[in-house]
């Protein structure tokens, strides 16, 4: 018997050595496009792959799920973070937890993980076919006839993995070639867009404080419900990034934004202390500090360049002293503190920079992996219509939904 997994990515990585696991005797391929396994796996999280998540509390987990929460939470339960923690641990790959939640390879080298299936794959005798371009599946008496590029022969199987990604980092070969096959046989793509990506602004003060960053702050999109997220995020030469607004772009992935049509934000740096509050912490340095120019007092509750941003973007005198502050002008300092505006109207580059939306999640089994409409035919990883915030959760979506459909395709053979 015989199994194909298509996607050398985290997910067919998982679903192969959880298949050949579940069934010592089946013939398994993993068909890989690239000259290598694991290109996106390798370069995540910055070349240091952030393999998961530290949160072990599982229904925490699927809350960091923007899309496609409920569908994982059967296979997040059978192979949650603390299980995939414990595999790659108990395969060589020593790994450690920072304090932000976020877990790495103790060598901060994505190439260990690789490294950890390729070592599996080897010693167990699954066949890779690297540089190997599917062009077309087709399904004829319960059989899959795989077809490639170069090949005028097809490679018939009896089950098929489809874990070939979404199409984010092309570059890696995440191309999108699995949305056709998926609909080839049989199957409905939802809609797509780019996830976690950082925001390019309107404003072009943003790159005088390139770099400067901030550990907690609210940023808000001016859209329906007026989602928000809360963490750390700083600003580059083009606009804002980092945790908070790469989860922020999650929520709003489908919304439509550009130069004509820009997505307005809001960013308040205090989100712990209400304006009044704000307000109060000001009026007591103005009173401790009557003399000094009011750009120097707003520079001890931000950084100085900021603070001169501030007094442009307000139209503050920065020769005023502190004392001499209108009430007003106090309070449009505060409400700008806040309530930074920004215009977003570009979407860039982010450390993971996922897929959102995929293969119709009421067309696939959840507690198998399998589809609905082809029976035979198993999905995982980020073809789904799944996506997590950043901090090891689209990996680990990508672990837990291969395993299962590995399990699963293996134990469909073993009953037939």
């Amino acid at each position: 018997m015989k199994i194909a997994v298509i996607g050398g990515g985290a997910a067919g990585l998982m679903a192969a050595a959880a298949a050949r696991e579940t069934d010592p005797s089946l013939d398994v391929f993993v068909i890989e496009r690239n000259d290598g396994l694991g290109k996106k796996v390798i370069i995540s999280g910055g070349g240091r792959c952030n393999v998961t998540t530290g949160i072990h509390d599982v229904k925490t987990v699927l809350t960091k799920y923007p899309r496609g929460g409920k569908f994982l939470a059967k296979a997040m339960h059978q192979f949650p973070p603390q299980s995939v923690y414990d595999w790659f641990e108990s395969n060589g790959v020593p790994l450690k937890t920072q304090d932000d939640d976020r877990v790495f390879p103790q060598s901060d080298d994505g190439h260990d993980v690789v490294g950890a299936f390729e070592r599996l794959f080897e010693e167990n005798g699954i066949r890779v076919l690297l540089n190997a371009h599917v062009t077309r599946i087709e399904k004829h008496a319960g059989a899959f006839s795989i077809f490639f590029r170069d090949t005028e022969k097809p490679l018939v199987v009896d089950k098929v993995v489809l874990t070939t990604g979404g199409q984010a980092y092309r570059a890696t070969g995440s191309t999108g070639d699995g949305y056709a096959f998926a609909i080839s046989l049989g199957h409905a793509i939802t809609a797509l867009a780019p996830s976690l990506n950082s925001f390019g602004t309107r404003e072009k003060w943003v790159a005088d404080i390139s770099g400067l960053s901030f550990p907690a702050a609210t940023i808000t999109a001016k859209r329906e419900g007026n989602p928000s997220f809360t963490g750390p995020f700083l600003f580059t030469h083009r606009g804002i990034s980092g945790p908070a607004v790469f989860a922020l772009s999650s929520i709003v992935a489908f919304e439509r934004y550009d130069a004509v049509h820009p997505l307005d934000i809001t960013i308040d740096l205090f989100p712990d202390a209400s304006a009044d509050e704000l307000a109060s912490r000001m009026k007591a340095l103005i009173a401790e500090h009557p003399k000094k120019g009011i750009i120097n007092v707003l520079a001890m509750l931000i950084p100085k360049s900021l603070a001169e941003i501030l007094g442009h973007e307000t139209r503050l005198s920065g020769l005023l002293h502190s004392a001499e502050i209108a009430h007003k002008d106090l309070l449009r300092c505060i409400a700008w503190l806040k309530g930074i505006p920004l215009h977003v109207i570009a979407r860039g580059s982010g450390d993971e920079f996922v897929t959102a939306g995929g293969i119709d999640l009421k067309e696939v089994n959840p507690s198998t992996m399998e589809s609905r409409i082809c029976k035979g035919l198993f999905f995982a990883g980020e073809i789904l219509d799944v996506d997590g915030f950043t901090g090891g959760f689209n990996l680990q979506a990508s672990w837990t939904t291969g395993r299962l459909a590995g399990e699963s395709a293996a134990s469909a053979i073993l009953t037939e």
